[in-house]
């Protein structure tokens, strides 16, 4: 398969690149396209063969559900069964947004999108690309991220091109995305409302709204994933990953630095990613060393934004071991220490985890 590049404006992106990309999904082929969080793979989520298309071109198991994103919060009835009292309130607040529900599915919905479950993860997307290709098709889209599956999310459109050229009909490419890390999913059939999947809405922002919000954390078993992004592998560069948590950040950076030097001494591509200010202060201690600076240690932000692309550039330099460390658990800090853990090879704790 030929797969077309399409260059848009992310802001204002031009009727006829959005027509033609609809057309696809309409016509049940795979697009594609920029959310605020990371770059989605798109079908028509009311399709089966379409959706099953998905699964065929990541090589993602018929386990993991997908999350179906909509122009907005009217078109809940096109896919949701009932509609609890609070998401009125969060679809005001975080939608369009990087927060995803988990809702009782109705029967339009195919079994493929949701792993034979009852429920259907749905977001809104806040990107104008993205809200764009919803109208046009005017089409629910079920959408995973854009890559071959457990593998490191695409944050641009050249990442979605290195996993998936070939397999899918169209790239929609609107340079990087804003966030970097996936949405967070919430469950609400729970008391408290419990998250899922750690993301690019915080706890913290729920938690203003809702009262307290608990935070899953049991094992993933072989069976129907109860949200995205759950398998104990996921996430993951080529290179083996190792993290260090359990500490206060010099601690941490310490550890980081004394790992890395052992590796690059026993003959190991090391590369590192820390924050600018640990990276300017151990930079000296890291000779032959890959170091990667993700963003101040003061925006979360800023390091969530970079370190997928992070991650892919030490692969693409041959890079064979990764050293890392944890970021704290406040804002995105849950978010990256989730997708840390879960691509890391080797975690190591230097006293008992936050």
């Amino acid at each position: 398969m030929k797969t077309r590049l399409i260059r848009v404006d992310p802001l204002h992106p031009e009727d006829e690149a959005i027509a033609e990309a609809a057309a696809l999904v309409r016509q049940g082929q795979l697009v594609a396209f920029p959310t605020e969080t990371v770059y989605g793979l798109g079908a028509n989520a009311l399709d089966a063969v379409a959706v099953r298309r998905i699964f065929e071109a990541k090589g993602r198991p018929a386990n993991d559900p997908l999350i179906v994103h909509l122009a907005g919060a009217e078109w809940l009835s096109r896919v949701v069964a009932s509609v609890p009292p609070e998401v009125g309130i969060l679809a005001t607040r975080f939608w369009p947004g990087p927060l995803t529900l988990i809702l009782p599915r109705n029967a339009a919905v195919p079994s493929e999108v949701t792993a034979g479950l009852p429920t259907v993860a749905v977001r809104v997307p806040a990107h104008p690309v993205a809200l764009a290709l919803l109208r046009a098709s005017d089409l629910p889209i079920a959408a995973p991220s854009a890559n071959r599956f457990g593998g490191v999310s695409p944050t641009t459109a050249e990442h979605v091109w290195q996993d998936l050229a070939g397999r899918i009909a169209c790239i929609l490419d609107a340079g990087p995305t804003p966030i970097g890390v996936e949405s967070t999913v919430l469950d609400l059939s729970t008391r408290p409302p419990r998250i899922l999947r750690p993301g690019g809405t915080p706890r913290e922002a729920l938690e203003a709204v809702l009262g307290p919000v608990a935070v899953w954390e049991g094992a993933s078993g072989g069976g129907a994933q109860p949200s995205p992004g759950l398998l104990a592998k996921h996430y993951a560069p080529r290179a083996r990953l190792i993290l260090v948590l359990g500490g206060e950040a010099e601690a941490l950076t310490a550890r980081v630095v004394d790992i890395a030097r052992t590796l690059s001494a026993q003959g190991e591509r090391v590369g590192v990613l820390l924050t600018d200010e640990d990276a300017r202060r151990v930079e000296a201690q890291l000779p032959g060393v890959s170091l990667l600076a993700l963003g101040s240690q003061t925006d979360l932000t800023e390091i969530a934004r970079n370190l997928y692309a992070a991650l892919r550039q030490l692969d693409a330099q041959g890079i064979t071991a990764i050293v890392t460390r944890d970021f704290g658990s406040h804002g995105l800090g849950l978010a990256i220490r989730d997708r840390l853990r879960r691509a890391a090879s080797e975690v190591v704790t230097l006293s008992p985890e936050p």
